[in-house]
């Protein structure tokens, strides 16, 4: 995990198999079939660590950083916006409301300050993830 956080921009982006294993979920991944797939129990021994709860937040501080600094991803469709959806999830299930909120948040107002052409498709997920 932490040999990603220190993947450059370039690598963030042309890497494909990462965000699953970041920000696991409590279901299997479509594009990723091998990553982890979270039960109840799991959800609960994250939640109790406080060492997983540090490479949680350096993860979504890693990947707020890289939306930040690239725009590619602001356009009407794109794959990252898959993984916006994810982590914005992942966040919820693992860190609570306020982390997912604040990680959403942050992404909606780069794309209202770049005026960006995101669908509200995409829009909808973040709000609703």
């Amino acid at each position: 995990m932490f040999e990603v956080l220190g993947f450059s921009d370039d690598a963030l982006e042309r890497t494909h198999d990462y965000i699953q294993w970041l920000f696991p979920l409590m279901e299997a991944s479509q594009s990723v079939p091998d990553a982890p797939v979270l039960a109840a129990a799991d959800v609960e021994a994250i939640q109790g660590s406080s060492m997983a709860m540090v490479a949680l937040s350096a993860a979504a501080d890693r990947m707020m950083a890289f939306y930040s600094r690239t725009n590619h991803w602001m356009g009407p469709a794109d794959h990252n916006h898959l993984r916006i959806t994810r982590i914005i999830r992942s966040l919820r299930l693992l860190r609570g409301e306020a982390e997912a909120d604040r990680f959403r948040d942050l992404i909606l107002e780069r794309v209202k300050e770049r005026r960006a052409p995101v669908s509200a498709r995409a829009k909808g997920y973040w709000m609703t993830a």
